[in-house]
């Protein structure tokens, strides 16, 4: 008898427990942006967290983390609390940071494998713009210019070894010229930077040139695709030119590891569905970014292979004056 009843007494505080959990998710969900308002992952953040709120039934609030290059907001994630209310929508200097700060001897910040890749949003080349007061019209005549007059050229970024500096970068190592960059915090201050006249040139996202170039205020020359970018179809690429560096700035979403599986596949659901949805497709169709989707696994072998072909880009460039 006393251990049936104890038998019934456990089962009956299992089943209580089990009442006890709350779905997820019941309460909002906060997506960190490591970078300000008006960059790339900041302009793919904003409809996701709208259709999420659709499909998911809470609220999906956008929290800009900027500092370091991405590290602060993406070091924040790795370290929150893994139960699926904070995840992070960040770009591809997530990957280069712990390399750059093992090379420069520095703490690292976080390492890969304190995230859950959840989903690839987009993956566009960047478009190198200059603004529309300055002389070259070819990306000739630029490192032309570039090579006769080391370091009086300047080009901004949105922080060392970030999706702005690092192509740049690679681009001037490949060409044997010098510029000086001038750092921003994100990639809206990086635009500003040239619209401004403080610097000459950028590699900015597509969607981010699109306007700027519509209102004659900047001028492309070349794209860092392996093909031409559908919103510049007469701007030649730089292996179309005679380069062989290519680059991509793709957002894509996290979880800290420790997530429970159930709701990693909740959100990487949520995640598919937004993707697809009108308000996010419709919104980087008129940014003019094309769609990239890919669901965890496809993303986690995309990121092996992206991740390779940055770490030698990095260990190539080198350290940086400034970044130490």
């Amino acid at each position: 008898m006393t251990a049936r009843i104890l038998g019934a007494l456990l089962a009956l505080a299992c089943a209580c427990g089990a009442w006890a959990q709350e779905p997820f998710p019941s309460k909002p969900v906060t997506i960190v942006v490591p970078y300000p308002p008006g960059g790339q992952a900041d302009l793919a953040a904003r409809p996701l967290a709208h259709s999420l709120q659709q499909i998911l039934k809470q609220p999906f609030v956008v929290l800009n983390r900027p500092g370091a290059s991405g590290a602060v907001g993406n070091r924040a994630v790795a370290a929150a609390t893994p139960d699926g209310y904070t995840i992070l929508v960040t770009l591809v200097s997530i990957t280069t940071i712990p390399e750059v700060e093992k090379m420069f001897e520095r703490p690292v910040s976080y390492t890969m494998d304190q995230f859950a890749p959840l989903a690839r949003l987009v993956a566009d080349p960047p478009v190198l713009v200059v603004g529309a007061q300055q002389p070259w019209k070819s990306l000739k005549e630029l490192i032309d210019d570039a090579k006769k007059h080391p370091d009086d050229l300047v080009y901004s970024h949105s922080g060392l070894y970030g999706p702005s500096h690092l192509p740049m970068e690679m681009l001037l190592h490949e060409a044997g010229a010098k510029m000086r960059g001038l750092p921003a915090v994100g990639g809206g201050p990086s635009m500003q930077l040239v619209l401004g006249g403080s610097a000459a040139m950028w590699a900015s996202p597509p969607a981010m040139a699109v306007p700027q170039v519509a209102a004659n205020k900047m001028r492309p020359l070349a794209s860092f695709g392996a093909q031409r970018h559908p919103a510049f179809p007469d701007v030649p690429t730089l292996k179309e030119l005679g380069y062989q560096t290519e680059f991509y700035v793709w957002a894509g979403a996290f979880a800290p590891a420790a997530t429970p599986a159930p709701i990693l596949a909740t959100l990487r659901d949520a995640m598919r569905k937004a993707a697809a949805s009108p308000d996010f497709t419709g919104a980087m169709e008129k940014m003019k970014t094309p769609a990239a989707y890919l669901d965890a696994p496809e993303f986690q072998k995309f990121l092996e292979r992206d991740s390779a072909m940055l770490r030698k880009a990095v260990q190539a460039i080198g350290k940086v004056e400034g970044a130490n």
